[in-house]
């Protein structure tokens, strides 16, 4: 089967990219993009239905039997405000596809293009999914909880994320971890307050809370090992009213990140361990909130040492072992359920000016990268389907 795209549909996706970044819209507020997509599929004939609200599940038939494939883009921006001076530039004050998943829905719907049009060749089949609020505060579960992989019965599947870090013409790949778990905590300081010119008559919750924040540098320090990918930031403190009163409530929150599941559950222990310690110490109470967020994704070793091959064989694709990053991706969901595989697609290229990291308000890709990512989606959707790439 052919997984090539011509000039005619690379055109096709650019515009279908261009559209989307205009009319960006946050979590499970996709509704333009949706009805884009739904506009789309019905023109290919390819069949979907709703789920999570803005979500779509879409599947194309192979005429020839064989395995179930499964392909997932998401479609939300982010709450930041465009200053790329782009032709194309976001429409919408204080909201951007900053992190590429304008292109990801796009590529998504280039390869509906190719697998559909080959489906006289084409094994088993492909099921879409077009994925809402993976920027939070995530669509993947509820998009599995209304079946997106079981309906169909996805044997494995894939995603791309644009990357800034590799260059257009290059695809990343590795097998095992490859984003990290992402986990809140939030935490209040309880003292007694009081006149600034009187501090033993109160209990300051301002020293108690730096010194919380020293403490915990103690986790990644001095009780992990350093061998092990680790991080644990406080993000944000609010407290106090002015400079002579004491403050008898500050509040602390951050993340808590990890590769490994086991050391995801040691850096909550930890915390509240020497968040309460250091609480007694100071003769404070404290409350302690931690939200867990999506999982590590981790990519399944043989469907990426099997995707390898098949694609080096049939592509002129490049490739680069892609390192772990400490950032988080709700695909981890579907990749703990089936054989998952997420893959990195190189946009950076110094002469279109696509060179800005994601989530930046500068951020841009060489448009040049959309017609490889069609082709990478299609070169997996293909190999899993006829067996020849598996877990």
């Amino acid at each position: 089967m052919v997984t090539e795209v011509n000039d005619a549909l690379a055109a096709r996706i650019v515009e279908l990219r261009r559209s989307i970044h205009r009319r960006p819209e946050l979590g499970f507020e996709e509704h333009e993009t949706a009805a884009l997509v739904e506009r789309e599929l019905d023109a290919l004939g390819i069949e979907h239905r709703r789920a999570a609200g803005t979500g779509i599940v879409a599947r194309i038939e192979g005429a020839k039997p064989g395995a179930v494939a499964g392909l997932r883009a998401d479609m939300d921006a982010l709450p930041i405000g465009e200053r790329t001076g782009l032709p194309f530039a976001s429409e919408i004050a204080g909201k951007m596809h900053a992190c590429g998943h304008d292109a990801h829905t796009a590529m998504l719907l280039g390869a509906a293009h190719v697998l559909s049009k080959g489906k006289a060749d084409l094994h088993g089949s492909v099921v879409l999914i077009f994925q809402p609020a993976e920027e939070g505060p995530g669509g993947a579960l509820p998009m599995i909880e209304e079946g997106a992989l079981d309906r169909w019965g996805v044997e494995a599947i894939a995603m791309l994320h644009v990357d800034s870090k590799l260059d257009v013409g290059t695809i990343g790949v590795r097998h095992g971890p490859a984003n990290a778990s992402a986990d809140e905590f939030h935490l209040t300081i309880h003292g007694s307050g009081g006149h600034g010119g009187y501090p033993h008559r109160a209990i300051d919750a301002i020293p108690a809370a730096a010194a919380v924040v020293l403490a915990l540098q103690n986790i990644v320090a001095r009780e992990s090992d350093p061998l092990a990918s680790a991080v644990v930031t406080v993000g944000t403190i609010e407290g106090g009213y002015r400079n002579n009163i004491i403050a008898d409530e500050v509040k602390l929150s951050g993340t808590l990140r990890a590769h490994d599941p086991v050391v995801r559950d040691e850096l909550e222990t930890r915390l509240r361990r020497i968040v309460t310690g250091v609480a007694s110490a100071y003769n404070v109470e404290v409350e302690i909130r931690v939200i867990r967020g999506y999982p590590p994704v981790v990519n399944d070793a043989g469907l990426a040492a099997s995707f390898t091959r098949y694609a080096r064989e049939r592509s002129s694709l490049r490739f680069a072992d892609a390192p772990p990053t400490m950032g988080a991706e709700d695909f981890s969901y579907f990749a703990e359920r089936v054989p998952g595989l997420m893959i990195w697609l190189g946009v950076r290229s110094e002469s279109s000016g696509a060179i800005h990291p994601g989530h930046s308000a500068l951020f841009r890709i060489d448009e040049a990268a959309l017609r490889l990512g069609v082709e990478t989606l299609t070169l997996f959707a293909v190999g899993v389907t006829s067996g020849e790439i598996s877990s």
